[in-house]
């Protein structure tokens, strides 16, 4: 049964100081992302053609994958092909336990995040530790992302510098500077990366003309996990292939602007073949990708290049925070990829929208996931998951307005309400009553006062 989203959304509502935080960091990156599309003439065709390249590698997606699989092998990278989540996970754990890796340090990486990749490795004996600074912090804190490229902006640096202290990361007690937290995470990580036999990263894209693996971050930790174990490991969709470098130029112009708001990110990392003396795989996943790719409503969805622009811009994400969205990605891609994922346990999640589709304007390659939503709110019927209190409400409406006997009696005498008293209105069965005031009836509706003024201007208009 699917869980709504307000209902999860309630205890993070009932802080209103985190809620404002937490909101106003969301719509900063959005202000930021703004200032550096107006730097640019053509951003509008950036998009257009980012749409298009996309549309156009989707359609042709086993020709792409072959090219870029032979490049790679050519290069002595070992390729494999999963088709869900449990199969990445056996030819992971695989290529560990061949190599005898018992420490695995990894970059950030969404897939791993959707084949819960580190529970699977963590029980069969392999020590995962996360290396991008926030998904190592709610790691160390046991909690999952909350977005999916600032995944812990919802948490405080005190909060961070308290666990710092309890796992014996910071010395100085009560020094919750972020400089210095940054500076511990450094020193700790930085044992972890020499320990380790092995590195995994994300792939932001896969070049299919060169077979390069491409890496975005802020933070060189991609670089730390390939540059110091000698195996390399690649988790990539095969959603994330791109034909040539010129189309890569296309998206690295607009992916950190959209993303955080920065021109490029710090580091941009090609990786093409194991380092000397090193091995290198690259594990290609389907799980769902060709189902979606398949839908004949719902493909664009596919088009996706996980910048976060939306969750940014959403207003319903930034006052309700990720953890209230019951499929690991949030926002308004995250409504979306968990209905294509299992509508019947995900359909709580779109009433998390507003239908402003400020998430289709700010969207890099035009996926429109508000759109998307409202085509998915057509549908819910046929998953027997729509709200019957709405489709009942829904039904009277239309009965409604659509007769206008009904109607003008039901205004004529809708004054009457105004003498109900306030408390018989703050009742549960009565949700309009959370956060808002009855409205006050008028003793005259509307379209009376309207019919009245006309007839009084035709008077006139006979009179002159």
């Amino acid at each position: 049964m699917a869980t709504s989203h307000s209902k999860k959304a309630a205890a993070f509502l009932s802080d209103p100081d985190k809620v404002t935080r937490h909101d106003q960091t969301f719509w900063g990156i959005r202000e930021k992302r703004d200032i550096q599309a107006a730097m640019l003439p053509e951003w509008e065709d950036l998009r257009e053609h980012a749409s298009e390249i996309k549309e156009h590698t989707l359609t042709h997606l086993a020709d792409y994958l072959e090219e870029f699989s032979k490049n790679l092998e050519s290069n002595g990278v070992i390729v494999h092909w999963a088709k869900d989540a449990q199969e990445f996970n056996e030819i992971a754990y695989s290529i560990l336990e061949n190599n005898k890796v018992k420490k695995l340090v990894k970059s950030k990486s969404m897939l791993t995040e959707e084949c819960e990749m580190n529970d699977y490795l963590i029980e069969k004996g392999i020590d995962v530790v996360e290396t991008d600074l926030g998904e190592r912090i709610l790691q160390l804190m046991k909690l999952k992302p909350s977005h999916i490229v600032v995944p812990a902006a919802h948490i405080t640096r005190d909060e961070v510098g308290s666990m710092f202290e309890k796992e014996g990361i910071s010395k100085e007690i009560g020094n919750h500077d972020p400089t210095y937290l940054t500076q511990c995470a450094r020193y700790n990580l930085r044992e972890e990366f020499i320990e380790a036999e092995a590195g995994m990263t994300g792939c932001n894209f896969g070049v299919a003309a060169t077979g390069d693996c491409v890496v975005c971050t802020n933070e060189g930790n991609a670089d730390m996990c390939t540059a110091i174990p000698k195996l390399h490991i690649v988790a990539m969709g095969i959603d994330k292939v791109i034909p040539n470098y010129d189309s890569l130029a296309v998206f690295q112009r607009l992916l950190c602007r959209c993303g955080t708001g920065q021109p490029t990110s710090s580091f941009t990392s090609h990786f093409r073949k194991a380092r000397p003396d090193g091995e290198m795989h690259v594990i290609l996943v389907d799980n769902g990708r060709s189902d979606i790719i398949a839908n004949p409503l719902h493909w664009k969805t596919a088009k996706c290049i996980r910048c976060g622009a939306c969750m940014n811009t959403c207003p319903v994400y930034r006052r309700s925070m990720g953890y209230s969205y019951s499929y690991f990605i949030p926002g308004p891609i995250g409504v979306n990829l968990g209905m294509l994922r299992n509508p019947k346990k995900h359909s709580g999640n779109v009433s998390a929208c507003s239908l402003c589709l400020s998430c289709d304007h700010v969207c890099p390659t035009k996926v429109a996931p508000g759109s998307q939503i409202y085509f998915w709110r057509q549908e819910l019927e046929k998953f027997g998951t729509e709200n019957k209190e709405k489709k009942y409400m829904s039904a009277a409406m239309k009965k409604l307005y659509g007769n206008y006997t009904v109607y003008d009696i039901a205004t004529q005498y809708a004054h009457f309400a105004n003498y109900i008293p306030q408390k018989m209105m703050d009742i549960k069965q009565n949700t309009w009553s959370e956060g808002h005031d009855m409205p006050h009836f008028p003793k005259k509706p509307f379209h009376k006062i309207y019919r009245q003024m006309m007839k009084e201007m035709e008077k006139e208009e006979k009179r002159k």
